[in-house]
């Protein structure tokens, strides 16, 4: 076979395996979400005579065609080992992998957004808390802030962020938590720290908040592999990992009233754990207002905390010293309308957000 006899083959071959992906896009079913990203993926655009002058049917279906194209996550992966192995990029998707922990390059320290952040607490102080309230603050750093020491990854200055946001929430006690934190205290392909690790953190917090807690745990393990949130988004082949919990008597006989859907339920919610996200087994996820009820509190002392995704895990170990705990995700709710389900007189009240939300406080309404 002369030359251009195989280029003619190899042409027509490349364009039928072209023909068949894009035939692949259109006709197979799609998945509205992908799993292991933990977004949504792009939607057929509107085929009309507007969005196809206008250029939006193509762009749009370019987006469409990237996101549902036949083993898509097979060829991320091969992309992202070409890009750390063979090409040595320190990161791939701004997820980086270090002695074995994946994080995500967090840089550099966004002023405003913190301007922005200490503008919402201030909203809250000043519509809902008063005298009979004592305030606090504490920052959880993000796993990033160990990890890049180590590595030498990009970083913010993490203890300037603390220092900012004390002097700009100036009407609550800040609470330091940073130096009982270390890079095994996260997991390892996931955003989140471990319940089973921070013990430490929730006695200092109640120590501060003028509380004590009960810390005869049991420790327990969730019976599959935990792939966090970094192994789809770096598309890099992460080894799983377990997700433990603790249990005393409050937690396990805990109320938990979801307000977002009307219904009861526990702090550890088994249905979460064998979902898609397992981490959503601490009190059912991000949920835009819960609340923990404690039978066998010893007072009648409550918390509000305002929290995110963090909340969810060290929440259930600071439960021992109050009779009810009120979550608050201010990136689901709307903070006009908590005075519709919260009575704050004489509630204590902690802000405890991680570095991540502070640095991109968009989310905060």
């Amino acid at each position: 076979m002369d030359s251009k006899k195989k280029n003619l083959t190899v042409c027509i071959l490349f364009g039928l395996l072209l023909a068949v992906a894009f035939l692949a896009c259109l006709f197979l079913p799609k998945e509205a979400t992908s799993d292991s990203e933990r977004r949504k993926l792009a939607a057929m655009p509107a085929f009309t005579l507007d969005t196809v002058l206008s250029g939006r049917f193509m762009s749009g279906f370019e987006t469409y065609t990237q996101d549902h194209f036949p083993f898509r996550d097979q060829f991320r992966t091969l992309k992202a080992l070409s890009a750390t192995g063979l090409f040595h990029r320190q990161d791939n998707n701004g997820i980086y992998v270090s002695d074995g922990f994946a994080a995500a390059v967090e840089y550099p320290l966004n002023e405003s957004s913190l301007d922005r952040a200490a503008g919402r607490f201030q909203y809250l102080y000043d519509k809902y808390l008063n005298g009979s309230n004592w305030v606090f603050l504490s920052v959880i750093p993000d796993k990033n802030c160990f990890l890049a020491r180590e590595s030498g990854h990009l970083s913010m200055d993490y203890a300037q962020l603390e220092s900012l946001m004390a002097q700009k929430v100036g009407f609550a006690d800040y609470i330091s938590i940073s130096d009982l934190l270390e890079r095994d205290d996260y997991y390892r392909t996931d955003t989140h720290w471990r319940q089973e690790r921070i013990t430490d953190v929730a006695e200092r917090l109640a120590q501060a908040m003028g509380v004590t807690l009960t810390q005869n745990y049991e420790e327990s393990v969730l019976e599959r592999d935990f792939y966090g949130v970094y192994c789809g988004q770096s598309a890099l082949p992460l080894a799983p990992e377990s997700i433990h919990y603790l249990i005393n008597d409050a937690i396990r006989d805990c109320t938990v009233y979801d307000y977002q859907n009307n219904r009861t339920g526990t702090v550890y919610d088994m249905e979460r754990a064998m979902g898609k996200d397992p981490y959503e087994m601490f009190l059912s996820g991000s949920l835009s207002l819960i609340t923990m009820e404690n039978p066998y509190a010893q007072s009648g002392r409550e918390l509000v905390l305002f929290r995110d995704s963090f909340g969810s895990s060290i929440a259930p170990l600071l439960l021992s010293g109050y009779s009810r705990i009120t979550l608050v995700d201010i990136r689901y709710i709307q903070p006009d309308y908590l005075g519709q389900f919260i009575d704050f007189e004489n509630c204590d009240v902690l802000f405890l957000y991680s570095s991540l939300v502070l640095n991109n406080s968009d989310t905060l309404k």
